[in-house]
């Protein structure tokens, strides 16, 4: 792949810190891409997020560490909208925090072909965290918050063309689960319940849904209780990576998956830096795992797990560092937009970064 971006991993910390700085500069070029959850209008980046981001990785160097470039910002400044998804070769950004509410039924969907965002049909009930998958040309919606990351509800939605349809409610209300289409259903991992936040709490759900049946079954549970978890699928596995329990002040660098033949859930190589609110996907039959936050952290890691291998490399870090951010591989392309550039939901960013493998 031609190398098409404007900077190297360098070495040394402060040598990648100010090649960062001097990459979100470009971003003015769009004007501000901020907004404050409590206040309207427009921000530049929040000073906290000088001092919040951090690099390093303890994970071996690759040799080819790919690069970061722009594309077309969001609509509007997002953050904690659902785990995005791809469908039709496009991005989908379902739900989240903006313009001071947090139960936004935005749906947003992104074109890479002309690097441009369109609306599409909103949620029937706006939310955030909201766990979304897809089988073949159906997109689901299943659950969510409707406080600022509390206070789940159970309902679930299909779009099909361009409208939303109720299908079977999950069998307990939970948000900040972690969804993917496997073998034909719908496998929702892990998330967190409790109406108010003093009593949120992360649990070890596995819920499924068949399509077919408009009917939701259970799997093994996983072996410790998360939520904010990195999900993929690799053969006939489902990997869930990192997390927090109960909250990001106790994040997690446990890697397990589950193993579909046996119903069991297996230990892999963890993640080399614990963290939640992260984005993860797959390319080259490597999980990428960028972004995240964790105690007065917001993390621009990019560290990837070769499957055949079970080992982790870093990559080129996020130019702009952010968690509770949209994250879909659409081709050897990694696109990541919105997101919170500062820890918890203070700030949202319309900012919109894609990332390149060299070679």
């Amino acid at each position: 792949m031609r190398d098409t971006s404007r900077r190297s991993v360098l070495t040394g910390m402060a040598a990648v810190i100010g090649g960062a700085t001097a990459a979100r500069a470009q971003h003015t070029n769009h004007g501000p891409m901020y907004e404050r959850l409590n206040q309207a209008g427009r921000v530049d980046e929040p000073e906290a997020a000088k001092t919040q981001r951090v690099y390093d990785s303890p994970a071996p160097k690759a040799e080819k560490p790919g690069k970061w470039v722009d594309r077309a910002p969001l609509p509007l400044p997002r953050s904690e909208m659902a785990w995005a998804t791809a469908l039709g070769g496009k991005l989908h950004l379902v739900g989240g925090y903006g313009e001071q509410k947090v139960d936004r039924p935005y749906h947003h969907v992104y074109d890479p072909a002309a690097d441009k965002w369109t609306d599409a049909a909103p949620l029937p009930l706006g939310a955030n965290h909201v766990g979304v998958a897809t089988i073949d040309r159906w997109l689901f919606a299943m659950g969510g918050f409707l406080g600022q990351n509390h206070t789940p509800h159970d309902q679930c939605f299909v779009y099909r063309g361009d409208s939303w349809h109720p299908i079977a409610k999950l069998p307990r209300a939970c948000g900040a689960m972690s969804c993917i289409g496997f073998e034909d259903k719908i496998h929702c991992i892990g998330g967190a319940i409790g109406v108010g936040f003093e009593a949120r709490r992360s649990v070890d759900w596995h819920l499924v849904y068949d399509p077919a049946m408009n009917a939701w079954s259970e799997r093994a549970p996983l072996p410790t209780a998360r939520d904010h978890t990195g999900i993929v699928a690799v053969g006939d596995r489902i990997h869930i990576i990192g997390g927090r329990v109960d909250s990001f002040h106790t994040n997690s660098n446990l890697h397990h998956t589950w193993e579909s033949k046996e119903d069991r859930w297996r230990m892999r190589n963890p993640l080399p830096t614990a963290r939640s609110g992260h984005g993860s996907v797959v390319v080259r039959n490597q999980i990428f795992c960028m972004g995240g936050e964790g105690t007065n952290k917001v993390f621009g890691q990019n560290e990837a797990y070769d499957v055949a291998a079970d080992k982790w490399w870093q990559y080129a870090p996020m130019t702009t560092p952010r968690h509770g951010l949209g994250a879909v591989a659409l081709g050897d392309t990694i696109y990541v937009a919105g997101g919170g550039p500062v820890m918890g939901g203070g700030f949202q960013s319309a900012v919109h970064e894609a990332f390149m493998l060299d070679g």
